[in-house]
């Protein structure tokens, strides 16, 4: 240990003490020992620190700080320099606040669109998520703070997330769910981790052995310390065990005191308490900014990063006869509420307040544009408006170009909640349908965090996603929409035709008890390319304003190199990415991967030679009978495209390697076809290697500690009152015009019992939450 010597020093309650929070944001301090409090503050894409006293939900209004584009849009820049500056910024501003660890980058899997956090998380596919959050992680960390990637692991949906069994194979688990975070923890070293909410396979991961001890700490070598999600403590003995060195926010005492009475009981071995302590100390060192020389972050310079890192994540998704970039002499109208009120970020933990913002469209009006008007054209809660559709319908007649902004408003996307669809709101399809009725030339402009359904794709010109861009939206959708930047920006997750395409769709969310990862490996692209299903806009998609050329392939060594040219008019920026497939393969796997990528900035006419890195690990499957990774033997096409659909260029290599005895597809028939939408249970199970759990409560059993006000209703009068009490207050915030209030009365209705004590820092005290329950199952 480090610190043996003030850990000695220490009574048993002080070292327990330091185990959790002081209050909603901060670590405890102990001036006896000289040790300091440090702050650890909400990301991440942008600094949410509250000013004066932060209140125990933490939804109190935050100090103004830059808000940059969320996860899921950074991420369509592929550009990781971009990213680690990005980070580099955010990073300094939280340090000059002295916010010692930042709750970010946010890393999980987008296994289903319609989880209500996926605009936080970077992509579908896990190579692409580790590079793009370990230069996040990077650039965070130089200011001398920490980042904190987050939720270890298999976060995937937000209904039920503080209970929710998630129930993923071994093999899935490597390759899907715990790629990025391996990544991250061996090539930018997080101070921090934070756990997820849920349970993986049976165990909560806050406690779970095999995540945090067996692969976080001795597979990778992870030395900083874990911390809760907050209020995501279960036992908080079992969770010490495990590697859980800080709970947080505070409870005033109450798991402190656990953990004392474990010690005195000799349930907790003493020297499992100070290893934690002196990990925990050894961050407090590392990012102490108490007696550190204050920085001051330059929040302009930081807004015109906010506006580049926009410009570079824009999808251009549709430009049928080149109507973009805008004619800056072409009458054009400007339509949707999105383009006055833009949607930006994302809701929950997240939120930022904006230094400043930028709207579309007092840019369009500043520009060279001929702007004939601007119209509402929909209600943005939804709900249909013939005033406001016929206003919007006579502007697009006089206009030879119509702008229309569409999207998901604030309600749609957000912590605790998850999507109910991939639509967009009927108004907005409405008055979609009748301005191209009136005019045939038709840009849209979408906001939201990822992917939705495009009925009118066909129907319009033009569709530019600008995703969730943050506060320089404004500027940086005019730039794009005049041409002043050409889009560069590609999708990292597949956009279906339809929801029911979705491989994951017969089984999300996991409603009550568990949530089973049928699809397995195939999520996203993996899934649509295995099974041949068409697509509106494949992964690694998207359009630019000049064209590119890919010639002159070579493979030496696991480097694969080749030549691209701009072979349009106008600079731009192309993605090229590299793909696997393995020829005939004996086990069930998806027909492409992704392995590599870059981003390249070319001027007209000009060629520049790429080359991109393999490693024997590309190749690999991970083996759980061995419990390692290893390489089939055989041929592998190396393929070299603009996304996963459009292959340029192809080379074979031969890997020498190992003849399969698991996963082969004569044992798992549904899985060699990537059939998982209607996996039966048994081929599930030997996949899992055991019986699955039950799928639902047991409405005949007590409820307890570990069961949800959600599930009180079903009990008697008393738990319906309950839930539908707190309902009310959902559906009066909603009303009243506070979609994101309403949603954060999720929160409340999923919390365990277990949490409320400790929440309220013991004014509601666990005697009382007991009483409640013995009321409830009477």
């Amino acid at each position: 240990m480090k610190h043996k010597d003030i850990i000695k020093q220490m009574t048993l309650e002080e070292k327990a003490s330091l185990m959790s929070g002081q209050n909603f944001w901060n670590t405890k301090a102990i001036e006896r020992h000289g040790i300091p409090s440090i702050m650890l503050t909400d990301g991440p894409h942008g600094v949410r620190k509250q000013g004066g006293k932060a209140d125990h939900l933490g939804l109190n209004k935050s100090l103004p700080a830059t808000c940059y584009p969320t996860a899921a849009t950074l991420a369509n820049s592929w550009d990781k320099s971009l990213i680690n500056e990005v980070g580099q910024d955010i990073g300094k501003e939280a340090r000059s606040e002295k916010v010692s660890v930042l709750l970010g980058p946010g890393l999980n899997i987008k296994r289903n669109p319609l989880c209500g956090r996926n605009f936080e998380y970077f992509s579908e596919d896990p190579y692409l998520t580790g590079e793009l959050a370990s230069e996040m992680v990077k650039g965070i960390q130089s200011n001398g703070i920490s980042a904190c990637p987050k939720h270890y692991a298999v976060n995937s949906q937000e209904h039920m997330r503080m209970t929710i069994d998630e129930i993923v194979d071994e093999r899935s688990l490597r390759e899907i769910y715990l790629t990025g975070f391996e990544k991250v923890v061996k090539e930018s070293n997080p101070h921090t981790i934070m756990s997820s909410y849920n349970k993986v396979n049976g165990e909560y991961a806050n406690e779970n052995q095999h995540l945090a001890n067996n692969i976080l700490y001795s597979e990778w070598g992870f030395d900083g310390v874990i911390v809760t999600d907050w209020g995501g403590n279960n036992d908080r003995v079992a969770g010490l065990k495990a590697h859980n060195q800080l709970e947080m926010p505070s409870t005033n005492g109450i798991t402190d005191q656990e953990i004392v009475e474990a010690v005195n009981a000799g349930t907790l071995d003493e020297s499992v308490l100070d290893e934690a302590v002196d990990q925990l100390l050894s961050l407090i060192n590392k990012v102490r900014l108490d007696d550190q020389e204050s920085v001051q972050a330059d929040y302009e310079e930081h807004h015109n990063k906010a506006v580049e890192a926009a410009r570079q994540s824009m999808v251009l998704l549709k430009n049928e006869n080149n109507i973009l970039p805008l004619n800056e002499e072409e009458k054009v109208a400007v339509i949707g509420d999105f383009a006055k009120n833009p949607r930006y970020q994302g809701a929950g933990s997240s939120l930022i307040n904006p230094y400043k913002l930028s709207n579309p469209l007092n840019n369009l009006e500043d520009s060279p544009l001929n702007i004939v008007g601007y119209a509402q054209g929909f209600k943005r809660m939804g709900g249909k408006s013939s005033k406001l559709l016929k206003e919007a319908t006579s502007l697009a007649k006089s206009a030879e170009t119509v702008i229309l902004f569409i999207g998901l408003d604030e309600s749609k996307e957000a912590e605790g909640v998850d999507r109910e669809d991939l639509k967009l709101p009927q108004n907005q399809l409405d008055l979609v349908e009748s301005l191209v009725k009136v005019n045939k030339n038709v840009v849209v402009v979408l906001a939201g965090g990822g992917a939705l359904e495009l009925p009118f794709a066909d129907q319009v010109q033009g569709i530019l996603h600008t995703y969730l861009s943050g506060q320089g939206v404004g500027e940086a959708v005019v730039d794009v929409l005049l041409g002043k930047h050409n889009p560069s920006g590609k999708l990292n997750e597949t956009f279906p035709i339809v929801y029911s395409d979705i491989p994951s769709s017969p089984y999300f969310p996991g409603d009550q008890v568990t949530s089973e990862h049928k699809e397995g490996l195939f999520i996203g692209y993996r899934y649509f390319e295995t099974a041949n299903i068409p697509v509106r806009y494949p992964f690694g998609y998207g359009l630019s304003y000049t064209t590119f050329e890919y010639s002159n392939i070579k493979i030496d060594r696991l480097n694969v190199s080749f030549d691209l040219t701009n072979s349009g008019q106008v600079a731009g920026a192309e993605i090229a990415q590299l793909y696997i497939e393995k020829v005939d393969s004996e086990i069930f796997r998806s027909k492409k991967e992704l392995k590599g990528f870059d981003k390249v900035h070319l001027e007209p006419g000009e060629t520049k030679r790429v080359t991109l890195a393999l490693t024997r690990r590309d190749f690999s499957y991970y083996n759980p009978e061995i419990k390692d990774w290893e390489i089939e033997s055989g041929n592998y096409k190396v393929q070299v495209g603009s996304s996963v659909q459009e292959i340029h260029l192809e080379e074979t290599v031969e890997m020498d390697g190992v003849s399969p005895s698991i996963f082969l597809k004569s044992e798992y028939p549904h899985y060699a076809v990537a059939q998982v939408k209607d996996i039966p249970d048994s081929e599930f199970e030997k996949l899992l290697g055991e019986k699955l759990p039950p799928k639902t409560w047991d409405l005949h059993k007590d409820l307890g500690m570990n069961d949800t006000i959600n599930q009180a209703q079903y009990k008697n009068w008393l738990g319906k009152s309950l839930y539908n009490l707190i309902m009310f207050f959902h559906f009066f915030f909603k009303k009243i015009g506070k979609p994101l209030t309403a949603n954060n009365v999720y929160f409340v209705i999923n919390m365990p019992f277990r949490q409320i004590d400790r929440f309220s820092g013991g004014k509601i005290s666990r005697k009382n939450v007991e009483r409640l329950l013995r009321w409830i199952n009477r």
